[in-house]
């Protein structure tokens, strides 16, 4: 069974789309190829890396890259987080059998010293929600 594809897409492809890709790869890298990118990219916040490997989560390789990037190319999914990459997708010259919109917030601009944390819960609890779903499709095929 080949494993499907998804993109993780926010704004600076720094925080909540990184934390995505390493989660899922994580979680289900035999299933999956996880990637991310951003509408803007900037660098990796190290306070994503940093909670990533406070939680055992595997940074190796994880760098900030453009949606750009992946012009052209198929994902079985793609998981936008932020409202300003949801905009960016419209012009994405890419295509995908799936859309999923998770409004995650972005913890570089909360000013609280778990917002990190925060996020990476969220993401993992809509991810596990999410991994539940495709492991019964997979049964059903």
């Amino acid at each position: 069974m080949r494993q499907r594809r998804v993109l993780f897409l926010c704004n600076a492809n720094s925080a909540r789309s990184l934390i995505g890709e390493a989660l899922l790869r994580h979680l289900a890298g035999d299933r999956f190829e996880a990637v991310s990118a951003g509408s803007e990219p900037d660098q990796p916040h190290e306070l994503t890396l940093a909670i990533l490997s406070k939680q055992s989560i595997d940074t190796q390789g994880l760098a900030s890259k453009s949606l750009d990037d992946f012009a052209g190319e198929h994902f079985d999914t793609v998981i936008v987080l932020c409202d300003k990459a949801h905009q960016a997708c419209r012009d994405w010259q890419g295509n995908s059998d799936e859309f999923l919109y998770w409004d995650i917030r972005d913890p570089r601009l909360i000013e609280r010293w778990d917002a990190y944390e925060q996020a990476l819960a969220e993401i993992r609890q809509r991810l596990m929600l999410w991994l539940e779903i495709q492991g019964r499709d997979d049964m059903e095929r």
